[in-house]
């Protein structure tokens, strides 16, 4: 009995070796992406990645480093210290009475000011300390300041601009143990301050 011979275009028929022939594998990926004429339809061809493209999309930017800027900072402490003297002062001058937590607050607000703007180095909550207690001292002058405004019906800024080296007299001979735990309680909020601000 005679083999049938396959039929003309069969494109598995390589002479009875069983593989198909080379270059008529219906099922190859055509590497332009499209599948070969008369061959598997759902094949496609995948181009090759170029090398270093993202095949999921670009990444999101990461965020900038944060600059530490130590000049600003301190520029920002000065700041801070000379608005929330002239408020500190002018509360003691209105109440006639030092109060423990408007130092604190002065204090806070001096270093949070300073570790906001210059960041988290190491030199800022030891210059907000000192610049916190500078702060609360002449926060007292210029609660001093109100006071005798108001007893001698004179203007402020003249006993604070004119008479300044009488303010410092009458500040050494009011002074009291409570004085000196308000100036000590504005740089310990100052250091804690500018820490807090710059984590």
């Amino acid at each position: 009995m005679s083999q049938p011979v396959p039929p003309p275009g069969n494109p598995y028929s390589d002479g009875g070796a069983g593989r198909p022939p080379v270059g008529q594998n219906p099922y190859a990926q055509n590497p332009g992406g499209q599948a070969p004429a008369g061959g598997n339809p759902f094949a496609q061809g995948v181009p090759p990645q170029q090398a270093g493209q993202n095949p999921f999309g670009a990444y999101p930017p990461a965020p900038a480093p944060r600059r530490h800027n130590v000049g600003l900072g301190i520029v920002a402490a000065v700041v801070a210290a000379l608005v929330t003297a002239g408020v500190y002062g002018a509360i003691l001058g209105g109440i006639e009475a030092e109060i423990g937590w408007a130092a604190v607050g002065v204090g806070f607000a001096v270093g949070f000011a300073a570790g906001k703007v210059g960041g988290s180095n190491p030199v800022l909550p030891v210059v907000s300390a000192v610049l916190a207690l500078g702060a609360v001292y002449l926060g007292q002058l210029v609660g001093i300041a109100v006071f005798a405004a108001k007893e001698f019906d004179v203007s402020f800024t003249e006993i604070f601009f004119e008479q300044f080296g009488m303010l410092t007299t009458a500040w050494n001979e009011a002074k009291e143990p409570l004085t000196f735990l308000f100036l000590a309680l504005g740089p310990v909020a100052a250091f804690s301050g500018a820490k807090k601000a710059a984590s």
